[in-house]
This record gives structure tokens, C-alpha cells and sequence, in this order.
């Protein structure tokens, strides 16, 4: 059985039968394969032979195995016209059984696709993280248009490229689990989209697929943004390329681009491209929503969200961040309606708890808050974030609100000293302490360390205090954040 492993996002494979199994060979052969090719097995320190592997190294080596005259080769090493071929990944899942095997030749191109897509291009847009990018690079032509939408988001096309049947169904399936916003659905999603891009390498909505899942598990899960933007941007891409008139590939972009790249220009040029494609995108109108909302153009951003709500009333996730944007519009009385209404009926659901801490932050309503704030740790099985809540919820007791914030920022600071905490987490503490100099030292430190939380700033209403000082506004000209607030 495979495992997903909670700190990172990936699928993780736990002994040597999980290995053999994936790639549908015994364990001799797999254990071959790693003295004599080097396939990628990790193994546990301080235990006796405990061996894991992730299925992205292992579709990525399978796919660059070559022989000396450069044909590529089957992982056995042998030329790929005399062996069977690889197994594709499987998959645990109430209606999914095991995969078929595609034809050899279908399946050794999917697998070379999947890989460079996802991890060859992966490898440039991490460089283009860490260093910033712009959006230069061309998308192929545009045209056409699209019409319509299901309530899952799935994009229902005026005229829809024929696809392999089997990818269809594994796309469909992965986005019903995409919406259920869990770390483990999150990668039982990202699971059938690979599944699908194996049975049809060409099916862009699969690749926009794997792209909103790595995006969404860098929120729901522990995976850092530097993994999971850098694959979101090199599936996005590939989307696109795929398919140019398609407005669901074009809002998977715009996210990447806007959230994850900070490339504010071009991220909303894509999201008014997929809406230009399919006005009844609420997956398009969703995500420029929260766009509109960092760059605190609120009146806008509550028109996008209830057009969202319209297109698609029965998504927990776009009714969770309409209380977000009603909080940051300083209508905090409606916000927090809305959400208690939701986190009644789904208090596993992470979002709701992350925005009543900020809702009870804003309020004042300290106990609720501390409250808030200890369920989204659990929710997202984050000890560092629950050692803050409890210092914060002795720090209350023994002193109010100051000695809440005293309490936390000290537990913070020998967090952050370890990279367990964000840089925007010491800075929104230090603001409400009204310490400006050390809150403007973090959100710098924020910038260079492109702590994702710092692209709604302007949305935090604790920080505030620092509009009129040089530095605070320094740092939103480099972010390409208006100086002025648009009610």
C-alpha cells in the first residue's frame, strides 16, 4: 500500500513491495535495478534496511534511463522494444482499482511527458522562483471561446478535443477529490492526474489538474512553496501549450503566476484571459477574487466572489474565502456569520479556521481566537503552529492580550530560528505589539525568503500602522502592491 507523506505532499512508497509494485515487477528485479541503474531508494537512518522511494523520482528516472547509443531504455535496462512495460502508478481509492497497462509505446511517451513537464521544466521554474519572474514568455496562439462550467469547476467546452476515455474518467474522479481540500485528498487527486496524463499525454485539463493540486497542497499540506510552485507553473504551462483556448489551463497559470511567482501583470492577464474564454468560469472568478483582495481593490474583489457564489453555490471553498474578503472589507460581523454557519458543518475544513482566527483577531475576541488558532494547527497536524497557540493561551491567562503577544512572540521567535514558523507570522505579532522597526525587519525578511503570506499584506489590516513608514512602503513598490487603499 502506498502512503502520502504528510510533510511534503508527495506520494510516498514505504518498503521494497510498495516499490516492486508500482513498477509491476518482484523485489529482486527493483533491488537490481538500484545497485546496478541507480534507481532512487531513500532509506531510514537508524533502521535495519528500511527503504522509501517517491513516485514522482521513480516515473522521472524510468523516463531518463538510457542505453549507451542514447534509446531510451525500460527500467530492467534492456532496450524498451524487449521488455513489457512499466506498470503506471496505482492508485488507493474507493472506485479505482487497479490501472490498465497502456501500449508500450503509448505509455514510455506519456511517462517521458509527465516527467519533463513536471520535473524538467520544474527544475527552471525553481530557478525563476527563487529568483522572480516576469510574464515574458509567449503562450501559444489564442482563440476561440468556451461555454459553460460544472459546479465542480471541470470546464464543459462548446467543442471538445476527443480524449482517451479512461483519462477522462481519472480527471473527473481527481477533481471531485481536488475539491474536498484535504491533504489527503489533495494527493489522491494529484494521483489520478497523473493517471490520467499516463493514459493521454495530450489531455491538457489533466495538467491543469496536477498544477491546482500542487498549488492547493501548498496550502492545506506542509509542501513548501519552493516544491510545489515551481511543478504547478511547469503543468500550468504545459496546459496552455496543449491547449490555448482552454479558460481552465489559463486560470490554473493565472494562479501560479500570481500567487506563487508574484508576477502581479501577468497573472491578471491570464485570469481576464480564461474569463474571456468561459464566463462561467468560478474557478476563473474565484481565484481573481482573492487576487482583487491583496491588492485591497475590495469592492471589486466582493463583486468576482458573488459572481463565483452564483456560478457555483454549493463550493465550501469559494464561500470560505467570501468570509475572508467580507473580513478585509471591514465587515467582520458578516464574516464571522458566515463562516461559524460553515465550520458547523465541516470543522475539518482548514480555511474556515484560519479565517476566524483573523476575524477574532480583528474583533479583539482573544479567548475565540487562541480557540481558532489551536484547531487550524490541528487541522493541519503542524506542532510549531500548536506550540504557539498554547503560549498563547497561557500567555492570556497570566497577562491579557499584551501577554498573549509576549507569549507568542517569544515561542516564535525560537521557531522561525528553525524555519518552523513564517516570517509574516513574527511581523503580524510584533505590528499588534506596535513594534514597527522589528515588524518592518520581518516582512523584509519575508520578502527575501518569498514567504507566499506577505502578497496579502495590504489585506492585513494589523499592518496598518506601518502606511506611512518609508520602508513599509518600499517594500509594496517592490511587490507591485498599490501604495493607496481602494475601498
Amino acid at each position: 500500500m502506498s502512503a502520502s507523506n504528510p510533510s511534503n505532499g508527495r506520494r510516498r512508497l514505504d518498503s521494497w513491495k510498495e516499490i516492486a509494485a508500482f513498477f509491476g515487477r518482484d523485489e529482486r528485479t527493483v533491488n537490481r535495478w538500484e545497485k546496478e541503474l541507480a534507481l532512487p531508494v531513500h532509506r531510514l537512518p537508524g533502521t535495519k534496511g528500511r527503504v522509501y522511494a517517491y513516485a514522482d523520482e521513480l516515473i522521472a528516472w524510468s523516463a531518463g534511463s538510457r542505453n549507451g547509443n542514447g534509446a531510451a531504455l525500460e527500467p530492467s535496462g534492456r532496450p524498451a522494444s524487449e521488455v513489457p512495460p512499466v506498470a503506471g502508478p496505482q492508485v488507493n481509492g474507493p472506485s479505482v482499482g487497479a490501472v490498465a497497462t497502456p501500449s508500450r509505446g503509448r505509455y514510455r511517451s506519456a511517462i517521458r511527458v509527465l516527467a519533463a513537464a513536471i520535473l524538467g521544466l520544474g527544475a527552471v521554474a525553481l530557478v525563476l522562483f527563487r529568483a522572480g519572474t516576469t510574464h515574458s514568455s509567449k503562450i501559444a496562439e489564442r482563440g476561440g471561446a468556451l461555454s459553460g462550467q460544472t459546479s465542480s469547476g471541470s470546464v464543459v467546452r462548446a467543442s471538445t478535443p476527443a480524449h482517451n476515455p479512461e483519462a477522462e474518467q481519472l480527471y473527473l474522479k481527481g477533481r471531485y477529490y481536488w475539491n474536498k481540500r484535504t491533504p489527503e485528498d489533495l494527493n489522491r487527486a494529484l494521483d489520478y492526474f497523473m493517471q490520467a496524463v499516463v493514459h493521454d499525454p495530450n489531455y491538457s485539463q489533466a495538467y491543469s489538474g496536477l498544477a491546482d493540486s500542487y498549488s492547493l497542497l501548498r496550502e492545506y499540506s506542509l509542501m513548501p512553496s519552493s516544491e510545489a510552485y515551481p511543478r504547478a507553473l511547469a503543468a500550468a504551462k504545459r496546459a496552455v501549450e496543449l491547449d490555448p483556448q482552454s479558460s481552465e489551463a489559463h486560470a490554473s497559470l493565472a494562479f501560479v503566476l500570481f500567487f506563487g511567482m508574484w508576477d502581479i501583470g501577468g497573472g491578471e492577464q491570464e485570469f481576464e484571459r480564461a474569463v474571456e474564454l468561459n464566463p462561467n468560469n468560478a474557478t476563473a472568478h474565484h481565484w481573481h477574487a482573492n487576487g482583487l483582495l491583496a491588492l485591497h481593490r475590495l469592492a471589486e474583489a466582493l463583486r468576482e466572489i458573488d459572481l463565483a457564489q452564483t456560478l457555483d453555490p454549493a463550493s465550501s471553498a469559494i464561500l470560505a474565502d467570501k468570509g475572508n474578503i467580507l473580513c478585509a472589507a471591514g465587515q467582520p460581523d458578516e464574516a464571522l456569520s458566515l463562516l461559524k454557519q460553515m465550520e458547523g458543518r465541516d470543522p475539518s475544513f482548514r480555511s474556515l479556521h484560519l479565517y476566524l482566527e483573523r476575524v477574532y483577531l480583528r474583533k479583539q475576541d482573544y479567548p475565540d481566537f487562541i480557540s481558532e488558532r489551536r484547531k487550524d494547527a490541528l487541522v493541519m497536524n503542524d506542532d510549531s503552529a500548536l506550540a504557539v497557540a498554547g503560549a498563547a493561551e497561557k500567555g492570556f491567562s497570566a497577562g491579557g492580550a499584551q501577554g498573549m503577544f509576549e507569549a507568542m512572540l517569544r515561542v516564535q521567535k525560537k521557531l522561525y530560528v528553525k524555519h518552523s514558523v513564517p516570517p509574516t507570522d513574527l511581523a503580524l505579532t510584533l505590528a499588534k505589539q506596535g513594534n514597527k522597526k522589528e515588524a518592518l525587519r520581518y516582512l523584509k525578511a519575508a520578502y527575501e525568503q518569498r514567504d507566499g503570506s506577505l502578497l496579502f499584506v495590504k489585506a492585513d489590516s494589523e499592518f496598518d500602522v506601518l502606511h506611512n513608514e518609508p520602508a513599509y512602503r518600499d517594500l509594496l513598490v517592490l511587490m507591485n502592491l498599490p501604495l493607496a487603499n481602494t475601498p
